[in-house]
This record gives C-alpha cells, sequence and structure tokens, in this order.
C-alpha cells in the first residue's frame, strides 16, 4: 500500500535510508537536497517492516489557487526510488497513487522508471553518462576528435584550474552569458541554488572548480559538481567569451574525468535534449540514456 505523507508526517531518517539502499538513488531524491530546492515537499511512500521500501516526491504548488505538480529547479530527475528493482508495475502503481486534487502534473521521473509502452501523458528526455572506471588514458581515446583538438587547444592557453568553496562567481558568469536569455530564472532561483551549493559543499557532497587564465588574471569558467558513492553530476556551470575560445570548459572537464578516472563512478552531464549540447557531452565518451517526463492535466 502507498501512502500520501505531508512533509510534517515524513521521517527523514527512514526517507534518507531508504534513498540511500536504493538500486536507483541520486543525489536530488536526498531530504536535505530537496528542503532546499523545494521546501515543504511531500512524499507518497510504500511502507513494509517499518521501512520505507519504495518512495516519490511529491513537489507541489498552487496557481489560481489549483494544486500543481511540477519539476523543481536544480532536480532533472525525481520519480520513484527504491531499494527493489522496479518493474512498469510499480511505476504505475505510484503515478496512480498521485492524489487527484492536483489537476495538472508536470514531473520527471528518473532513468530507471519503466513506463509501459504506449501510456498516455509521458515523454522522454535525453542525459548523457560517462563510465569513469577505466583508466584515464582509455577514457582520453575515447573522446572524440573534434574534443581531443579542443583539449590540446586548452593545454597550450595557460589556464590554471583550482577549487573553490564559494558558487558567486560562477554564478555572475553564468548571469553574465547564458543567463541573459533565460526569462524564468530570477534572483530567487540564483539564491536557491547558491544556497544548495554552500549546505552540499558543507556535507562533503559537491565540489566547485574555476579556471583562470594566467595572463589575464580573471576567472573565465568554473562549475559547480554534485558527489555521491556511485556518480558525479555536472549540475551547473559558467563560461565567459574568453573561456569559449579557450575551450576552457573543455579543459575542465577533462581534468575532473582524469580526477576520478579508474573509481566505480558515473560522470552524469545532466543532459541534454539541446543537439548541441548533446553532441558535446558525447565528445567525451558519453553514452545516451533517456528518462521519461509525465503529465496529466484534469480540467
Amino acid at each position: 500500500m502507498i501512502a500520501y505523507l505531508t512533509h510534517d508526517r515524513i521521517a527523514k531518517d527512514r526517507w534518507d535510508d531508504c534513498i540511500a539502499q536504493a538500486v536507483n538513488g541520486q543525489v536530488y531524491a536526498w531530504s536535505w537536497y530537496l528542503d532546499i530546492v523545494h521546501p515543504g515537499w511531500e512524499a507518497l511512500v510504500e511502507i513494509k517492516d517499518d521501512k520505507y521500501q519504495s518512495v516519490m516526491p511529491i513537489t507541489s504548488k498552487r496557481k489560481y489557487l489549483i494544486p500543481y505538480l511540477c519539476q523543481p529547479f536544480f532536480a532533472q530527475q525525481l520519480g520513484v526510488f527504491s531499494r527493489k528493482p522496479i518493474d512498469v508495475h510499480t511505476t504505475e502503481a505510484f503515478l496512480h497513487a498521485i492524489p487527484n486534487r492536483f489537476r495538472w502534473v508536470e514531473i520527471r521521473l528518473n532513468e530507471q522508471n519503466p513506463i509501459p509502452v504506449g501510456r498516455k501523458g509521458v515523454d522522454y528526455h535525453q542525459n548523457h553518462l560517462l563510465d569513469l572506471s577505466k583508466d584515464y588514458n582509455t577514457l582520453l581515446s575515447d573522446y572524440h576528435k573534434n574534443t581531443q583538438r579542443n583539449l590540446k587547444k586548452s593545454l597550450n592557453d595557460r589556464l590554471v584550474i583550482s577549487a573553490v568553496d564559494d558558487l558567486a562567481p560562477v554564478i555572475q558568469l553564468f548571469r553574465d552569458d547564458r543567463g541573459a536569455s533565460i526569462a524564468h530564472w530570477g534572483d530567487a532561483e540564483y539564491s536557491r541554488l547558491h544556497r544548495l551549493s554552500q549546505v552540499a559543499c558543507s556535507l562533503s557532497k559537491a565540489f566547485i572548480y574555476i579556471v583562470e587564465h594566467s595572463e589575464y588574471k580573471q576567472i573565465i569558467c568554473g562549475a559547480l559538481f554534485l558527489k555521491t558513492d556511485s556518480r558525479i553530476t555536472f549540475l551547473f556551470s559558467g563560461n565567459s567569451a574568453l573561456g569559449k575560445s579557450c575551450h576552457a570548459m573543455t579543459f575542465l572537464i577533462d581534468k575532473v574525468i582524469a580526477e576520478f578516472a579508474g573509481q566505480s563512478l558515473l560522470l552524469d552531464f545532466e543532459g541534454s535534449d539541446d543537439p548541441n549540447l548533446a553532441r558535446y557531452y558525447q565528445g567525451f565518451g558519453a553514452r545516451p540514456i533517456s528518462y521519461p517526463s509525465y503529465t496529466r492535466h484534469c480540467f
């Protein structure tokens, strides 16, 4: 039986134990992460032997007094997480358990939430994953030729990478570049992202790298990576015109791949449905993988 729990009824220790033991646990589903990206989140929970066996975050808002479900910023995939392998019946059971009072549902599930063929309201999105378990030279040999050329150019451009504990300069790079054309991101979203980076770093669940140009003495790109026992997630980045001309982001990503090569980790590029970004991530040898979204409108 699947129970609907309001935020105050969720036992977060049992929730996090389920995510830690889940066959498909992801950083987005930890209680501390949800507390930041969607305060007051609720849940669907399957309980057995006093344990949360399977769970699904419920991230609701209201529009024109109508409650609806939406995908929080900075949480690419949510959906069902379980201690046991998830089949189509499990996914369907959780989707059916979403209360009918949510007349409008637009959420993204995760890559291990199978959906029956032909299910209405389902669409698919693309992510890219790179298995880091091989040694660095083998991983490097799998880079596409264009990526290898750009990396070689970056290595001749006097770039310096370093770890920092403040995401603010990277956020500013983003706001000055790509962020200028993203109207639905405002101060609240950037503030939430900054807080997320602070908490994640304090829990040793994230790291921030910046790249500086030794001649111009300025930060030209940077990125925030989340880290769990099984996955490194490329959550956010900022770049500049100089950074792009120097291929600084390729330089940065290559350094992360080199640092964690030979470990049982996946590098999760967190996208993309954009063909240009998809091609860029595939240039590092990443393989595409799809995950479903679910839409239901009942008016």
